[in-house]
């Protein structure tokens, strides 16, 4: 799959999703910081890095991304979009992570419009949900920013073992919002 570009009109800075590749080990090492990891449960051992690195790269339903600035291509984050069963339905989920010296930008919503677009363009599903806690208010400004709407609170797993109470974000790919 092609990059994709996320251009905003109105002024802002324009961010480019490039797909994973091999050398974007180093960009999941940064974003396992337990800063950036507060509200999933906390740092990932370097083996479920390379395990996750490799996920990553395997094709298969959905896709990853390293986020760029579109002027210049420094990077910025990651977001990306897989399969999951959610309430007896296959549908696509979202996440995303932007480094600490580019947050507070706007750079995390023009990424997540970006990958709904990307996930549009997949036509396998028709929802894409995020689902980040109730406490990362952050993340839960994303969604709001990115067109996302807000279907309630609800327990979720993630990683493995760990629940957390999440907001559950949802757009609707067939219409659009």
């Amino acid at each position: 799959m092609d990059g994709v570009d996320e251009r905003i009109a109105a002024g802002g800075e324009q961010v480019c999703l490039v797909p994973w590749a091999e050398g974007d080990l180093w960009l999941l090492r940064r974003t396992n910081s337990p800063e950036m990891t507060a509200h999933l449960g906390g740092p990932e051992s370097e083996e479920r890095l390379l395990a996750r690195h490799r996920r990553y790269l395997e094709p298969g339903d959905g896709q990853m991304y390293r986020v760029t600035l579109a002027d210049g291509g420094e990077t910025v984050g990651s977001v990306g979009y897989w399969q999951r069963a959610w309430r007896d339905t296959e549908v696509w989920e979202t996440g995303w992570g932007v480094l600490p010296e580019f947050q507070g930008r706007g750079l995390a919503v023009r990424a997540a419009r970006a990958v709904s677009g990307a996930a549009r363009a997949a036509a396998s599903h028709r929802y894409l949900h995020a689902f980040p806690s109730v406490e990362h208010a952050a993340s839960n400004a994303v969604c709001r920013g990115a067109g996302f709407t807000l279907l309630g609170q609800v327990d979720f797993e993630y990683p493995k073992g760990h629940w957390i109470r999440s907001n559950d974000w949802r757009v609707d790919l067939e219409r659009g919002d």
